[in-house]
């Protein structure tokens, strides 16, 4: 039995976009593509010190956390943000890290 399955739906959920922008390419990837309407694989691989296959590896990460799309136009491929999932993870993670960050003795005066 996996043991995700213990913990509740959000809480994997936080965990997940935390796994996607745990490494600083998949920042500097989504930084890129926030400056662009759309970027061609290769566009990226020009602005960042990685070889094209470690940038597809990053790209296909992003991409399974929903964070980016991307489509095929002949024997490219071009990715854009996917404002959608952005938003839904900026909420989580600012109503995780509100939950986490509470002063504890303000919480407690208040009961």
């Amino acid at each position: 039995m996996n043991k995700k399955n213990r913990f509740p739906a959000g809480e994997n959920k936080v965990a997940a976009f935390a796994r996607a922008l745990s490494h600083p390419a998949r920042v500097a990837i989504l930084r890129t593509l926030a400056e662009r309407a759309s970027c061609i694989c290769g566009e990226i691989v020009d602005v960042l010190p990685l070889a094209q296959s470690t940038v597809s590896q990053h790209l296909k990460e992003l991409k399974e956390a929903g964070l980016i799309r991307g489509e095929i136009e002949g024997p490219r491929s071009c990715y854009c943000l996917n404002h959608e999932t952005l938003t839904q993870m900026s909420q989580l993670l600012q109503g995780f890290l509100d939950e986490i960050v509470a002063d504890p003795v303000q919480e407690s005066a208040k009961q």
